[in-house]
């Protein structure tokens, strides 16, 4: 009897920071997949993990999207992580599955509009004392 695969921490990354890209440039999933010739479903598929994407066509997603390579695999599970400094941030995986969603990015692009770091550094203090009074 063949056994489930199991999800790798590694592809589930790769896959993440495939999400990730292709929502910064508003592209759909079937646009990535007609243009690599294969359907939306296994885009999904790359994009959660489930399966595996080989080098060659790494190579043909990094092109449609207008990355290199290993913009894929920057911040990668296998990477140790530095501390933090006030030692509350996300685990890299957490942080990387929330930059690949609409909600991620679409905060992270609306903050980085925002031109003067008084009200930046408000909107932070803000979120932190959130955090704090939910803890």
């Amino acid at each position: 009897m063949p056994r489930a695969k199991s999800l790798q921490p590694f592809d589930k990354h790769v896959g993440s920071r495939v999400r990730m890209r292709r929502l910064m440039l508003a592209m759909s999933q079937a646009k990535l997949g007609d243009a690599l010739g294969i359907t939306f479903q296994q885009v999904q598929k790359y994009e959660k993990g489930t399966n595996r994407i080989g080098a060659s066509r790494l190579q043909h997603i990094g092109h449609i999207l207008q990355v290199p390579v290993p913009f894929f695999f920057e911040g990668s599970p296998h990477v140790p992580a530095g501390p933090s400094p006030k030692g509350r941030s996300l685990p890299h995986d957490q942080f990387a599955e929330f930059m690949a969603t609409r909600d991620g990015l679409t905060l992270a692009k609306s903050f980085m509009r925002i031109s003067s770091i008084q009200v930046r550094r408000r909107i932070v203090a803000l979120v932190e004392e959130i955090e704090e009074y939910r803890s």
